[in-house]
């Protein structure tokens, strides 16, 4: 059996079929006056009324009563009518009463000779989408009540560039300005001038895109001009679709926070100093009967020499190198309490564990006692570190006095060292060991808690072991301790490992002798270095004139010409470092070495460090080779 060909469909037709299968938009047309004459299955879903219901009724029944007592459809139409379209968003009413939020569009349509012939007209439910965009604006106004509240903050925005595009009330009281001052104004008002100058502000906005945050504390500027310390945080801001349109900024005042921490660093200092003061009568008293017999051999040679004027050659040459090594010895004890005592620390020094400790190690055993044995276990090859050897020095006399101390009938300390590769990379590990009773646990947790002591009153402050923590977090390790009852302690210090070179010592200086005929100013409040000193650079061949101070030295040079002043540091009235700097000024060809004492390093502060320093006591090797050393950094510098 045969079917009939469909019969072909009209392009109304077809028209008619698409409408129909639009189900989101409400599609129907209005004659001129406004009465309906299609509708689809969209109109006849959200709104509720089939077609033969509503054809022929007026469309201002999807109205509510206040826009139809308003005359707005009657306004929708002319509207459209006269610009050819009308587009609005409002209440609509559905055939059981039930409102719904539409966006509705109205067309005129018009034949090729321009009459009206009616309107189309397109309706969509967008109720959820109003709600949403509700609920994002009453949340927005809740976020931006709840900004403008918070009045120990500031918070406000940036855009691109940097300029202020918002203000709340806390940046209002923490900074000064009102909102209508600072907005469109750039962000780096609130900058120091150097900060401003380095660039500061845009190195935080780059920091900010490139790794997603900036964060900092710095010194910021109020309006009345003063100073405020700021914990600053920088954000910044993208659309959904990724774009970058600006920054989110947050500022708090941590001014209190950070006078705080200054006086509690200030009061740790002096603490930890007494602490190194404590430990230093520990060394002193170790150090003190070996002093003696130095001083013994010393006074015995000289008071024998002084006696036997006719002693053969070679036993006053012998007694003589005696007394020579007797002082170097007395020499590096004397260092070794100076470097402890000192109240500021080094600059890092790139060291070999290794070795430092091999040389501190006839010190340690001479503060033990008789009572304990001090063994080294050194590793050879040992990675360089970068560490204040000072304080090395004074964390590693706390744990050996405190593991003596855990030992009263005496004992074994093992210092050892190691290279240890942990996760966070490689270091070196330094282990003190005792053989003393142990921590029992519920104190072994504690024992690195500043002021944390098992000792009677009076014995300790309980800042040993928080010095030695403190010292190895600010070497960039780390501390820790491990002991069992009965068996014993140990405290362990890894430090991270360098990659710097260590300095290599100078050859010694074989040939002694000076430019012919140098005339050296020799400068020196005491009489007895001053005549030392006198001896030495005429042994040299020098030339040499004295003066026992700074002003008798610039009263001389206007009498005298001179090659070097070769000055003390330490003397009444103007110091070596005074009269170094006035000669220096007015006479720039002049070159001038100090000697002092005490460390360089330690005791002049960095900006002065114009001056090269020859260490107390010195040697004619040491004052020939500082001297030829100035003479040739003059003659390159001329």
């Amino acid at each position: 059996m045969h079917l009939p060909d469909a019969k072909p469909q009209t392009s109304a037709e077809t028209f008619q079929l698409l409408v129909d299968a639009v189900t989101d938009y409400a599609l129907y047309m209005l004659d001129p006056d406004g009465r309906i004459v299609t509708w689809n299955s969209g109109a006849a879903r959200f709104k509720g009324y089939a077609a033969h219901e509503i054809i022929g009724q007026h469309f201002s029944r999807f109205f509510t009563l206040e826009d139809q007592a308003d005359h707005l459809p009657a306004m929708a139409l002319a509207t459209a009518a006269r610009e050819g379209r009308f587009e609005a968003e409002g209440w609509r009413v559905r055939k059981d009463g039930t409102r719904f939020w539409a966006h509705a569009i109205l067309d005129a349509i018009r034949s090729e000779q321009g009459a009206l012939l009616g309107f189309a007209k397109i309706t969509r439910d967008i109720t959820e989408k109003r709600k949403l965009e509700q609920a994002t604006y009453e949340s927005a106004l809740q976020l931006k009540m709840l900004v403008q509240g918070v009045s120990d903050y500031a918070i406000y925005m940036l855009d691109k560039e940097g300029k202020i595009t918002s203000w709340n009330s806390g940046a209002q009281a923490i900074k000064g300005y009102t909102e209508a001052e600072v907005l469109g104004q750039h962000f780096s008002l609130f900058y120091t001038a150097p900060d401003r100058a380095r660039g500061a502000p845009g190195i935080a906005l780059r920091t900010a895109l490139e790794q997603g945050k900036f964060e900092a504390e710095a010194e910021r500027v109020r309006k009345d001009g003063s100073l405020f310390w700021a914990h600053v945080l920088i954000d910044p801001i993208y659309t959904e679709a990724g774009e970058h349109v600006g920054f989110a900024k947050i500022t708090r005042d941590v001014t209190e926070k950070k006078q705080g921490e200054e006086e509690l660093r200030r009061t740790q200092e002096a603490l930890l100093q007494s602490q190194k003061l404590q430990a230093l009568g520990e060394l002193a008293g170790g150090i003190a009967h070996d002093f003696n017999n130095l001083m013994t051999v010393m006074r015995g040679s000289a008071d024998f020499l002084l006696k036997q004027p006719d002693l053969p050659a070679e036993k006053r040459t012998r007694y003589l190198n005696v007394m020579l090594e007797t002082a170097e010895r007395a020499t590096s004890l004397t260092s070794q309490l100076l470097a402890f005592a000192r109240r500021q620390p080094l600059e890092p020094e790139v060291i070999d564990l290794s070795l430092r400790l091999d040389a501190m190690g006839e010190m340690l055993q001479r503060t033990l006692g008789s009572l304990y044995e001090l063994k080294l276990d050194l590793a050879p090859a040992l990675w360089a570190v970068e560490i204040d050897p000072t304080g090395l020095e004074a964390a590693l006399l706390n744990a050996v006095v405190n593991a003596r101390d855990a030992m009263p009938s005496g004992g074994t300390i093992t210092i050892s060292t190691r290279n240890r590769a942990r996760q966070d990379g490689e270091g070196v590990l330094l282990s003190i060991r005792d053989t003393g009773d142990g921590i029992p646990p519920e104190t072994l947790k504690r024992v690195f808690e500043p002021f944390f002591t098992t000792k009677p009153t009076g014995k300790g402050t309980g800042l040993g072991l928080s010095q030695i923590h403190g010292y190895a977090i600010q070497s960039g390790g780390s501390a820790r301790i491990d002991s069992q009852v009965g068996k014993g302690t140990v405290v362990e210090l890894w430090i991270p490992r360098t990659t710097k070179q260590r300095p290599r010592d100078k050859a010694p200086e074989t040939d002694l002798a000076l430019p012919k005929g140098l005339r050296v100013l020799l400068v020196e409040d005491s009489e007895h270095v001053r005549y030392f000193g006198n001896q030495l650079l005429n042994d040299l061949g020098c030339t040499v004139f004295e003066a026992p101070g700074g002003q008798e030295a610039l009263d001389l040079l206007l009498e005298q010409t001179v090659d070097v002043v070769f000055s003390d540091i330490v003397m009444p009235g103007m110091n070596g470092l005074e009269l170094a700097s006035e000669v220096k000024r007015c006479y720039p060809a002049i070159p001038v070495l100090l000697a002092s004492g005490y460390s360089s390093k330690q005791f002049i502060p960095k900006d002065q460090r114009a001056f090269p320093i020859l260490r107390k006591p010195y040697k004619l090797e040491t004052l020939a080779m500082s001297i030829n050393q100035l003479m040739d950094d003059r003659d390159m510098g001329e």
